[in-house]
């Protein structure tokens, strides 16, 4: 089925949202920017919104009111999700810190590594994430969410961007052409274990996130992406 696509943020993400959404046969109806309206989503059936922290909840609880469903990329305002549920009621909500399908994958692959170490108290584990230098946050949000998978997992109650025996340790590199690199390792005196993700251009985000408004178009509520994926 076709989709109407409303993309709201049209920069350099939603502009490859909209050649892939065209590939899969879907129509985009808006191309909005800061300042639009209600009556500028055309009756779209689905809201693609990839901006900033400060204007995507905004932005979000509009479209919901609108009754037109959203896909959420933007980090950062994760705080006042639980706000939402009322607006949710309308039309669905789907969001995560990647929608790289090969990062929710390896979200999966985290939850059970953290596990599986959980049992043997040598092993110390850290994260590194890498992105191009116009990324604004540190730690990613999917560095973010790694790491909140490790510490259900763990003996320690925080993650740090500093390194502290007592938490879990976010490094964040930021480089000219990096499209995002993200690694768990746990290491202990002998060896070492690590599982990585590699991001070689933004069209793998792009794809996920169009996935997600097909698996979101119809539905109600608030859903994280891998809960509709796996």
């Amino acid at each position: 089925m076709a989709l109407k696509i409303a993309i709201i943020g049209y920069g350099k993400m939603g502009r490859i949202i909209e050649k892939i959404a065209l590939e899969r046969k879907h129509i985009i109806v808006a191309r909005l920017e800061k300042g639009w309206v209600q009556d500028d989503l055309n009756n779209a059936d689905v809201a693609l919104e990839f901006t900033e922290p400060n204007s995507a909840y905004s932005n979000i609880q509009e479209a919901l009111r609108a009754g037109v469903c959203v896909v959420s990329g933007t980090t950062g305002w994760y705080d006042k999700i639980s706000d939402l549920k009322k607006e949710s009621q309308n039309a669905g909500l789907v969001y995560s810190s990647n929608f790289s399908l090969g990062v929710n994958i390896l979200f999966e692959l985290n939850d059970k590594m953290a596990e599986l170490f959980s049992h043997h108290d040598q092993y110390k584990a850290s994260i590194r994430e890498e992105h191009h230098k116009e990324k604004k946050d540190i730690p990613s949000g999917t560095a973010i969410t790694l790491a909140e998978g490790v510490l259900k997992k763990s003996s320690l109650n925080e993650w740090s961007i500093h390194e502290d025996l007592g938490k879990l340790t976010i490094e964040s590199i930021r480089e000219k052409d990096l499209h995002g690199n993200h690694s768990i390792t746990y290491k202990s005196e002998i060896d070492k274990v690590t599982l990585s993700h590699s991001a070689f251009n933004r069209k793998g985000f792009a794809l996920g996130a169009i996935v997600a408004a097909e698996k979101i178009f119809g539905k109600t509520g608030i859903h994280k992406f891998n809960s509709l994926l796996f």
